[in-house]
């Protein structure tokens, strides 16, 4: 990081903005004798997400003589909504204050040109420097080091940043469920922030646990393996084994469902940095926050959401490889060693085509195993083209699509931003609206008035629809003959550390 040559006074926040994480406005002139970052960042954006474990570290480190502060400066519209954005910081664990930035004024004061984009603030209140981009910490640490120079003190009574007890989730039997897997009779759930699975029969009966509940990376029996924030889910061809994305670890773990054990198969714990093409054994190269999971034959997918790419796990090999995709975030199609994805976090397929969303390009792509080429099937291919539109192929527009499954003739969308469900005809790229208003909310029953909240995945079994409805912690199931949205009981089942069980719908 260079340090600017001419002492320019940072832009003060804007009097009227909206805090979370603190119990008032914060004001630059009150943190006067501290070391500021500003992280500015949306809280779809991967990258963003990869910034968070850096500034816990960099706050344990130095702590109140540094002062971190969050600028939501939002991509999309429903980044937008405060709401929204009180329910991302409790997913992804963010503790620090943050001020919303709807409008981009903090942004644009501070001429920030990219997502995430680190600014760091002298203990005099003067803008120093900026640097854009993941993986800075040690940049961030040097430059902040050199700011507190041989005196780290800070004032006698720095302000206190946050609220005692501010946005705290409450306890309930599952937390921001991310994905979830029907197959071989059983519901898989990835219960993403309890850091462990659920499994239960297709009723939601007989539920089980996989996980101590401890954020953690740890391999062993059900009761001590650990998980980070796990997402994608499959199944081995026999049903014994289990797949897990271990999103948080950067790891693929298989779950031995008769020797109820847990092992890491892919992955160093560490992320997997650069771009372009990449291989090597299973557990000797490093992933970057895998998504999401689908197998076809002795073949694992992986949708890579850091990455912006595709990968393969070969079930006979141990090796781990780039499939489809350059490692640059766009939407472009042709060969798979030419084409790009943005931020893929759904992978389905039916033994000759893939299907993914990408999530930042707001788009259902597709990958043909035969022909090794790519394309769209719906969705504008620029990634600030997004809305809430059905029609035909450009036509359509959907908002930062995280989950996708196919009944053997449709591709269903878990179009979360938008809080709808979604069906695709994957050969001719019509897309409809099949559940949801459109608005946040809980609500059971008729699929025009049901209502969603940022589903996050979906999956196709009995002939019905499940889904992760994550930000209202709940299994929502979908009936197509009746038409109707029930929310799946989970009898039993209690949240990590809690003894009886607690009712979701309070």
């Amino acid at each position: 990081m260079s340090f600017q040559s001419a002492r320019v006074r940072a832009p003060e926040f804007p009097r009227d903005a909206v805090w979370l994480n603190t119990g008032r406005p914060l004001s630059l002139r009150e943190l006067r004798g501290q070391v500021v970052l500003l992280d500015f960042f949306t809280y779809g954006c991967i990258n963003c997400q990869h910034v968070q474990p850096d500034l816990a570290a960099l706050e344990h480190k130095y702590g109140d003589a540094l002062a971190v502060i969050g600028v939501h400066s939002a991509k999309f519209a429903a980044e937008r909504d405060p709401e929204n954005v009180r329910q991302a910081l409790l997913r992804h664990g963010i503790t620090h204050p943050v001020v919303l930035d709807p409008d981009l004024r903090i942004w644009d004061s501070y001429a920030v040109r990219a997502w995430p984009t680190l600014a760091l603030i002298d203990r005099s209140g003067y803008s120093v420097g900026a640097v854009s981009g993941e993986g800075k910490r040690d940049l961030l640490d040097t430059a902040i080091a050199h700011l507190l120079g041989d005196d780290p003190g800070v004032p006698q009574s720095p302000p206190p940043l946050a609220a005692a007890g501010a946005d705290l989730q409450p306890l309930q039997p599952l937390s921001f469920p991310g994905k979830v897997l029907v197959a071989a009779g059983r519901l898989v759930v990835a219960d993403s922030a309890h850091h462990r699975l659920v499994i239960a029969d297709l009723h939601g009966s007989g539920a089980t646990t996989v996980g101590s509940g401890a954020r953690g990376d740890r391999d062993g029996d059900f009761e001590q393996a650990e998980f980070a924030s796990p997402r994608g889910l499959a199944l081995s061809a026999d049903g014994q084994l289990l797949y897990v994305a271990d999103t948080g670890n950067h790891r693929l773990r298989a779950v031995d469902l008769q020797a109820r054990r847990v092992t890491t198969i892919a992955g160093t714990g560490l992320q997997h940095r650069g771009m372009g093409a990449v291989s090597g054994p299973a557990r000797a190269t490093a992933l970057n926050s895998p998504w999401d999971l689908v197998r076809v034959g002795t073949a694992l997918y992986i949708a890579m959401a850091g990455a912006h790419q595709i990968w393969l796990y070969d079930l006979l090999s141990d090796e781990v490889m780039s499939f489809a995709g350059i490692g640059a975030e766009a939407c472009i199609g042709g060969p798979r060693t030419e084409s790009a994805f943005a931020q893929p976090s759904g992978i389905t397929g039916d033994g000759h085509r893939l299907w993914t969303v990408d999530a930042e390009s707001s788009t259902v792509r597709w990958i043909d195993l035969a022909t090794d080429t790519v394309g769209t099937v719906c969705g504008s291919e620029d990634l600030f083209d997004f809305g809430d539109r059905d029609g035909i192929g450009t036509e359509v527009r959907l908002q930062h699509p995280l989950g996708i499954a196919f009944d053997g003739r449709h591709l269903w969308v878990a179009d979360s931003y938008n809080h709808r469900l979604k069906r695709v005809d994957p050969q001719t790229g019509a897309c409809t609206t099949i559940v949801g208003t459109g608005q946040m909310g809980a609500s059971d029953g008729e699929r025009r008035t049901a209502t969603f909240h940022e589903p996050g995945g979906i999956a196709c079994g009995n002939g019905l629809i499940y889904v992760a409805d994550t930000n209202n912690h709940r299994i929502r199931v979908f009936d197509p003959a009746v038409g109707t949205v029930a929310t799946l009981d989970l009898p039993g089942l209690c949240a990590p550390g809690v003894c009886f069980p607690l009712d979701r719908r309070k």
